[in-house]
Parts: C-alpha cells; sequence; structure tokens
C-alpha cells in the first residue's frame, strides 16, 4: 500500500527552506508542557522534534510524538539505538506508523556515561546508519529481523545527526555520506556554537555535493548553566564552545542577565549562518524553555515554510535582528 508523503517530506521535497524545534519530553506523565510547548509553536515551526532520553529519563518519546500531533504539529521522532536491539527499533518504528508518526530521526544516542543514568547498560545492537538502511525499505525488506517486510511500514521521512565539530573530520564526513546512502533525507547537525569549525566542515560538506543530495538544518541553542558548568557535568564532547564564548555569557550579573546574553550569542549565530548558501533551514532548541525558543523565533524573524520564505537553496533569513552585532 502506498503511503501519502508527511507534510515534512514534501516540504523537502520542495526545496523550502525548514524550521523546526527540538524538545526533550517531560520528566514525568503529564502532558501539559508538551501541549503548550505545540501551542507556542504552531505556525512558527514546520515540525516538533522530540529527543529519545538523550540526557534524562524522560516520557516516551513516541508517546510525546503522538500528543504532539494530536495538537495539530506535526511531529519528529527522534530514535536511538543505545537503548534498543533491533527487534524493538523495528517495533518502534511499526507502532510510530499506527499512530501516525512518519518522521524519524535516526541516532545513536548519547553515551549513558554522560548523563544521570550511568549504570544503565547500553545495547548499540545496530549503529544510526544500520537503522536507516532498514527503515527505508521496512515495508519490503525485514530481513533485519528475519521476516519479509511489514505492511503499512512506507512513506517514512527518515533524518539524522551531522556532528560539524566532531574529530576526525574525513570519518564524520564519510559516515555522513553512508547516512545519506542509507536513505536520510534530511540532516540536523549538533548545536553549533564554533563558527570557524562550522565553516571548515561546511566547505568540505560542500565540496562533496552532500548539501545538494540533503537537507541540512543548522542546530542552535543557547548556552545554559549546564554549559557553563563545564564538561565535568557531562557535556558531549562532540559540543565544542570557545572558551571565550563561554566567558561571555559566564561573565554576565546573574542568571537573568546571562540568559539575555546567551539569546544574544544565539541570534548572533542566525544571523551568520543565514548567509551560508546551500543550508536548508534551522533547528532550534532551549533545553525545555519554550519561550527562550519563542524569542529566538521572533527576534530573528526565522518563519516556517508556510509563510513567506527566501529562494530555494537559502535557508530562511533573520531580519531586523535584535542585539546582534
Amino acid at each position: 500500500m502506498t503511503q501519502t508523503a508527511t507534510q515534512l517530506a514534501q516540504r523537502l521535497a520542495s526545496g523550502k527552506p525548514l524550521v523546526i524545534v527540538e524538545t526533550a519530553p517531560p520528566p514525568g506523565a503529564d502532558p501539559a508542557a508538551l501541549r503548550e510547548a505545540a501551542g507556542c509553536y504552531a505556525g512558527k515551526v514546520d515540525a516538533l522534534a522530540l529527543s529519545d532520553n538523550r540526557d534524562r529519563v524522560s516520557m516516551s518519546a513516541l508517546a510525546a510524538a503522538a500528543i504532539v500531533a494530536g495538537e495539530g504539529l506535526e511531529p519528529i521522532l527522534h530514535v536511538t539505538t543505545r537503548d534498543r536491539n533491533r527487534i524493538a527499533l523495528v517495533s518502534e518504528a511499526l507502532g510510530a506508523c499506527a499512530l501516525g508518526v512518519r518522521n524519524l530521526l535516526c541516532t545513536s544516542g548519547t553515551h549513558q556515561t554522560l548523563g544521570p543514568f550511568r549504570a544503565a547498560r547500553n545495547v548499540y545492537d545496530i549503529d544510526a546508519v544500520q537503522l536507516l538502511r532498514a527503515y527505508s525499505g521496512l515495508a519490503d525488506d525485514g530481513s533485519l529481523v528475519g521476516q519479509a517486510g511489514f505492511a503499512g511500514a512506507g512513506g517514512l521521512c527518515l533524518g539524522a545527526a551531522a556532528s560539524p565539530a566532531a574529530d576526525p573530520l574525513e570519518l564524520q564526513l564519510s559516515r555522513l555520506e553512508k547516512k545519506v546512502a542509507a536513505g536520510a533525507k534530511f540532516l540536523v547537525t549538533q548545536p553549533i556554537w564554533d563558527l570557524e569549525r562550522f565553516d571548515a566542515w561546511w566547505r568540505e560538506v560542500c565540496g562533496r555535493g552532500l548539501h545538494e543530495r540533503v537537507a541540512i538544518l543548522a542546530a542552535v541553542r543557547p548556552l545554559g548553566a549546564e554549559d557553563l558548568a563545564g564538561p565535568s557535568q557531562g557535556k558531549p564532547p562532540s559540543e565544542r564552545i570557545p572558551p571565550a564564548l563561554l566567558q561571555r555569557v559566564a561573565s554576565a550579573d546573574g542568571a537573568a542577565a546571562r540568559r539575555a546574553v546567551a539569546l544574544d550569542v544565539a541570534l548572533e549565530t542566525v544571523q551568520r549562518l543565514a548567509g551560508v548558501a546551500g543550508l536548508r533551514g534551522w533547528s532550534f532548541s532551549a533545553d525545555g524553555d519554550t519561550q527562550a525558543v519563542a524569542e529566538i523565533l521572533d527576534r530573528s524573524g526565522v518563519r516556517s515554510s508556510s509563510s513567506a520564505a527566501p529562494a530555494r537553496g537559502s535557508p530562511a533569513r533573520p531580519q531586523n535582528v535584535k542585539g546582534s552585532s
């Protein structure tokens, strides 16, 4: 049975810029915060991505995605290979399809030793590339779990993560090429703070023509208290934050002032990256601070592809960014 392409897939095919927001499901069973976030972002973004127990134990990402969809906002379900074997991963995708959630971002997941659940055992039965390959043909090929295929499992829009700051660069780019070949239609970078490193990475991406084969979204996140606390507090090593940037935020007097400076830095990053030809859009997050993301959207002038957008091949450009240099 042919499945209708998701709205996100249709927007990807159109070549229009995309704007998504990533948030973590709540650390409990109350869906109120999810519904509030969906209402806040409605009409402003193309989709809301739900992380999968990235750095804390939270409500099931699949349940959260279903709740968001019920609020009328298209979800992107993150699926990590850290915690489940191939049986559970395929089952997760089938459950998502049954609930009408067909945008899946496949990732290996942050290692558990970098979060508060250090005693947990990881699984990593397969990696993100293998997961993409399995999901891309799930309707006709279930050989990963010893089956012929699964009815109703077509029409998935698959995404993956990209790490501009990770080393070695050559290996990271090779892995991105494998992800695209395995079926990824969009890539979301890790949060970008080191713009010089991003420039070097982007030159290599363009040199390989990857930006022409897959939609790449730049992730922007304002620095928070956990970033200022340092790597000892569990920051993934791939997220390189220039010391001068940390100092700029940390030197502000008081939590409110630090938040304001962090928002200014995020807006400056949007303004800087808006001029990068070939980027297809944005992914914003603020570790549960819905109002911070809403402020970035409002102050930057970034709009979803359902609004007036710039020409094909350029990310939505900020308009009248306040507080930016």
